[in-house]
């Protein structure tokens, strides 16, 4: 399906000006907020865009359908918004999936490239259909529960009530056709052909327990992508950059920095 127009998604600027940009997408169901703990760390060293993908948080909900395209043409109409000619992109989960497909059809644009939690093909494509469903039936907090499951570890959602229920809440507020459109474009989606055409070096980060991509998503991830590699990091599940927010940080730092070797199945 072709891409509509782009719409003018609700942005977040920190860092100093001048400074190399970083672009930070967020995960289905969350917001730009999602990347709080890896804000100040980057800040010192990046100008950092977070964004809420279209039908999230603050940003225009258009009705559906959506594909992967229409959410890369978002973004790169907000890079050319802030007059940003090339930037580093970050992922996780769906903003995994936004930038790996802008890396690929605008090589252009992207610097160097991490994703993290996401995957190139993501099925079965009925559980997509069935999740939007729900949610256009009964709002996102239909399907919360299972979702905060997938996101965090057992152990952290006891060890951290307050911040589970910081996300949950984050999520049962996501707008419902937002939500359920974007589950279309998932559902949709297959970049495994377009892997080849990444040209900026990417890192794609795993977390251990992930059960929504585990590890072998990013392994495939890294295996396609001519200049890329991997690292798995233990005790987190689909949020890693929420559960373990010192290990992702440092990870993206090294590679936005183009130091830090990484080995694959690296476990920090």
């Amino acid at each position: 399906m072709a891409a509509g127009a782009p719409l003018a998604v609700h942005a977040l600027v920190e860092g100093p000006a001048g400074a190399p940009v970083v672009v930070l997408s967020h995960s289905l169901g969350a917001t730009a907020a999602m990347w709080q703990p890896q804000v100040p760390e980057l800040a010192r060293r990046f100008r950092v865009v977070r964004y809420d993908l279209r039908g999230h948080g603050r940003s225009p909900v258009p009705p559906g359908p959506y594909d992967i395209a229409d959410l890369g043409g978002d973004l790169l109409a907000l890079l050319d918004r802030l007059a940003v000619a090339r930037a580093h992109l970050v992922g996780l989960s769906l903003g995994g999936m936004v930038s790996l497909w802008v890396a690929a059809h605008h090589p252009s644009r992207v610097d160097r490239l991490a994703v993290l939690c996401t995957s190139a093909q993501l099925g079965p494509p009925e559980g997509w259909r069935a999740r939007a469903a729900a949610v256009r039936a009964g709002g996102v907090g239909a399907v919360a529960d299972g979702v905060i499951a997938r996101w965090f570890t057992s152990a952290f959602r006891a060890r951290e009530p307050a911040r589970v229920a910081e996300h949950r809440a984050m999520l049962a507020a996501t707008p419902a056709e937002g939500y359920a459109a974007c589950c279309g474009a998932i559902e949709r989606m297959d970049l495994r052909g377009d892997l080849a055409a990444v040209r900026a070096p990417t890192l794609a980060i795993a977390g251990a327990d992930d059960p929504s991509t585990p590890p072998e998503h990013l392994r495939r991830i890294a295996g396609a992508i001519p200049s890329a590699r991997l690292a798995v990091v233990d005790g987190a599940a689909h949020l890693a950059s929420v559960e373990r927010p010192a290990e992702v940080t440092a990870l993206v730092l090294a590679h936005l920095a183009g130091g830090g070797k990484v080995e694959s199945e690296s476990r920090p």
